[in-house]
């Protein structure tokens, strides 16, 4: 398939909240209107009017009260009714799947500027009751959101982790290893940290203003992504693995977290409009997605990664900047090996290993820290790839060019 062409994220067009551990200060936020109320600051702040977007797409994994009702409720809230939009869902993947969804859309003149919203809340998910009258006593069916879903497949799998540990085996991955990767991406993420949250100032409102559960007031500040916690290789070498005779620990995978992220997607005149520097140039070139096979999860960016450079008619060779979501260290040390990619070079100012994982916003949040460093840079290509359940990924290729 030929690269896109006609696809920009306007400069500046795009924010992320923190991240915030679950059952922390987003826990009892409902997520649909948590990224309404911040999409609209978010776009207040930017000088763009909410009536600019003829199109939109809203990511989210785990339902919420009234989710049913989906996008068109989210834009109500940010001033424009008129948008119908679309809800996607593809766990991890999410994020990747919203930004391929509006760009395929554009691409055919379905829209010229589409809002595309990632929201997440993994604290407090439903526990959905299924009727079953055929079971003993009537008794229904019952599965914890999203609990269940990190526990194992339904397809009779193990757990996550499971899918980390087959990998670390037929790649030879030694706890050592992952642990090193880890210690590299805290000193990473760091960087974001440098000049009071410099990095992050670029796309994240800091301190954070925490609104209330009825969003009518503000209920606290938080300085930055909240639960993380610094690691020392003093400290991951006192780690044991999760499973007996595994390779996997607590500090080479990472948590569970709430928040949402957005990115604006247009035709390049509108994109030109929107943005707060017309001179910079950011271009959506390609996407992939990939199945690996059954229990090997973290090897899925990789082909991923391989079908959207494809579509950009680009090598590894070509890109400057790599982001991925790694839920384990593990990811990272087979995409670096099939890829040759550096593994010491890859997700630079931070990353979900380290910040946490909200599911459907991780992927939006890592594309919009790939785009801020090509422009820090000042120009270049850059690849984000990521696993998702079902031993699946999406991956996505981005171009900035005349950056300053």
């Amino acid at each position: 398939m030929a690269a896109i062409e006609n696809v920009r994220i306007p400069y500046g067009g795009y924010w992320s909240t923190p991240f915030s551990k679950w059952q922390n200060s987003f826990a009892e936020l409902h997520s649909i209107r948590f990224a309404a109320h911040v999409a609209r600051d978010a776009l207040a702040e930017r000088e763009i009017d909410p009536q600019s977007f003829d199109h939109a797409v809203m990511g989210i994994t785990t339902p919420q009260e009234s989710s049913f009702f989906g996008l068109p409720w989210l834009m109500k809230m940010i001033g424009n009714d008129a948008v119908p939009g679309t809800q996607v869902s593809q766990a991890c993947a999410t994020g990747a799947r919203v930004l391929q969804t509006a760009s395929f859309e554009i691409e055919r003149g379905m829209g010229s500027a589409s809002l595309c919203v990632a929201a997440d809340r993994t604290s407090n998910g439903p526990v959905l009751s299924y009727p079953s009258p055929s079971n003993p006593g009537g008794a229904p069916d019952i599965e914890r959101w999203p609990i269940d879903g990190f526990e194992g497949d339904p397809l009779g799998g193990p757990p996550m982790v499971g899918t980390a540990e087959n990998c670390a085996r037929d790649w030879q991955v030694s706890t050592e290893e992952q642990h090193d990767v880890v210690f590299r991406r805290w000193e990473q993420y760091e960087m974001a940290l440098a000049d009071d949250r410099a990095f992050q100032k670029g796309y994240m409102k800091l301190p954070f203003e925490v609104p209330d559960k009825r969003f009518h007031r503000t209920a606290g500040t938080i300085d930055g992504d909240e639960g993380v916690r610094p690691s020392t290789r003093e400290g991951l070498a006192r780690l044991k693995p999760v499973q007996e005779d595994g390779t996997v620990t607590f500090g080479g995978q990472t948590h569970p977290a709430d928040g949402n992220a957005g990115v604006i997607l247009a035709t390049p005149a509108k994109a030109r409009a929107l943005s707060k520097d017309p001179s910079v140039e950011i271009a959506v070139l390609g996407f992939g997605m990939a199945r690996t096979k059954p229990h090997y999860m973290p090897a899925a960016p990789v082909p991923a990664a391989q079908q959207a450079l494809d579509m950009a008619g680009l090598t590894i060779g070509d890109i400057d900047a790599v982001k991925t979501h790694n839920p384990f260290a593990v990811n990272d040390v087979v995409f670096a090996r099939e890829t040759g990619f550096d593994v010491d070079a890859m997700n630079n100012y931070g990353c979900s290993l380290i910040f946490g994982h909200p599911n459907g916003p991780t992927g939006l949040r890592l594309v919009i820290e790939l785009v801020e460093e090509l422009v820090q840079r000042g120009g270049g290509r850059g690849l984000f790839t990521g696993c998702a359940a079902g031993d699946s990924a999406m991956a996505v290729v981005v171009e900035v060019s005349q950056a300053r």
